[in-house]
């Protein structure tokens, strides 16, 4: 087998495999002798058909299979003689397919990059410390009443905050459109769940007023015939409740099952939930502040079918996302920059810590597995269908052996690489990304 390669880029590569005929006509005559032992042809016994006449009807069909298989089988050949790593399928361009002659036929196709010495971060990493306050467990109280909040009717002009039962019937230049009307259509002032403009045309109206609200629908509205549209919506105000913000109280502590119930326990409770929380974003903050820092420090190329394959994956992740099916189709296209950015630093990423792994000889053992494994088990209701459900498919346990050696390659960029602690407060934490 002869073989050529030529580079087509720093990654590409162009490769030229000639398969001696003697070869190509040994797998050929296999197969067809294979084929004789089968094939029913009229007149003949089984096995008792001439092969000129099985090649004659069915040598096309074989030459294609052989060709297949021989291209399946020699590219990997051709690729380990010439010490390549192919990053992906190959694109093959057959170049002959004649009995008799050498087969040939070209691979184009990307390598894996030298990733080399997996370099250390030489700037400061960012990491984040929050101390939860007094101010934060209060206003996470607030939040708790307002989840319990209930309502009262009122008979006064809504006002922010307020919730109303209406009737509507919207229109686009007098005509009623379709899914515009609703009856008994409960509405939390300020909740901006509507389109713009359509809950401020109703501040100050009272009970039994009729109103005609004027509103504009977005240009990109999901109802294209609707969009850039404007319309106007003859609204009947039936009924007003005001919010009613349950006291921390006795009936309040038992509803939330409070051990002690003190309002000193509730506030210790909320304190370490709060805790844990911030735990775990300042966490997850740094982790992405170190792998940022990780990347910017080895700036290696990465080969574009490995970030077309990776865009591919998030993209059917994002379509499984039953809250996603609410976006239009367009939002979720591979070639989008945001999916194609996420692709690439999440190969380049893999490369940089599957290159470090190797090198530092990061291990984990069954047992850490386990233990990952049981530690997730404790958030389901069934933790030992849980934990069979990982073990009966290698696949799962392979994804949590390389979450936690992601984790270890972490843990020896962080003790390899200068931290700087910044203050951040609770609040700003949340909101961030």
């Amino acid at each position: 087998m002869q073989v050529s390669v030529e580079n087509t880029g720093s990654l590409g590569r162009r490769m030229t495999v000639a398969v001696p005929a003697e070869r190509f006509e040994r797998e050929f005559s296999v197969r067809l002798r294979r084929l004789s032992q089968n094939v029913k042809i009229p007149g003949f016994r089984p096995g008792k058909v001439p092969l000129k006449m099985i090649e004659a009807q069915y040598g096309g069909k074989l030459l294609q299979e052989v060709a297949s298989d021989l291209i399946q089988t020699t590219f990997y050949e051709a690729t380990g003689e010439q010490g390549l790593r192919p990053a992906g399928g190959p694109r093959i361009e057959p170049k002959s397919l004649e009995r008799g002659r050498d087969f040939e036929y070209i691979a184009t196709f990307e390598v894996y990059p030298e990733v080399g010495e997996v370099r250390m971060p030489t700037v400061g990493i960012e990491r984040a410390v929050c101390n939860i306050t007094d101010t934060d467990i209060d206003r996470t109280l607030e939040t708790m009443r307002k989840q319990r909040m209930t309502w009262t009717p009122i008979d006064r002009p809504a006002q922010l905050g307020d919730k109303i039962e209406m009737d509507f019937v919207g229109s686009v230049a007098g005509t009623a459109f379709e899914g515009g009307e609703a009856h008994d259509f409960p509405y939390v002032l300020g909740s901006n769940a509507l389109i713009e403009g359509f809950e401020s045309g109703l501040i100050g109206a009272g009970i039994g007023e009729a109103r005609t609200v004027n509103v504009e629908f977005p240009s990109d509205y999901r109802n294209t015939q609707l969009a850039g549209q404007k319309a106007q919506f003859a609204v009947t105000v039936k009924k007003i409740f005001a919010p009613v913000l349950p006291e921390i109280d006795a009936a309040f502590l038992q509803q939330l099952g409070v051990e002690g119930g003190t309002v000193e326990a509730l506030r210790a409770d909320v304190r370490k939930s709060l805790e844990q929380e911030a735990k775990d974003r300042t966490q997850a903050v740094l982790k992405r502040n170190v792998f940022n820092a990780l990347m910017a420090a080895n700036p290696i190329e990465v080969p574009q079918g490995l970030i077309d394959s990776e865009a591919k994956r998030l993209v059917r992740m994002a379509r499984s996302n039953w809250e996603a099916q609410r976006l239009p189709p367009d939002k979720f296209s591979e070639d989008s920059s945001p999916y194609k950015a996420q692709a690439r630093e999440r190969v380049l990423l893999g490369l940089i810590l599957a290159e470090l792994v190797k090198v530092r000889d990061i291990k984990v053992d069954a047992t850490k597995v386990r233990s990952r494994i049981e530690e997730l088990a404790k958030g389901y209701e069934s933790p030992q269908e849980f934990i069979k459900w990982h073990y009966s498919n290698p696949e799962r346990l392979g994804e949590i052996e390389s979450l936690l050696l992601e984790e270890e390659a972490l843990n020896v960029v962080m003790r390899e690489s200068k931290l700087e602690d910044k203050p951040i407060d609770f609040q700003t934490l949340v909101q961030s990304r």
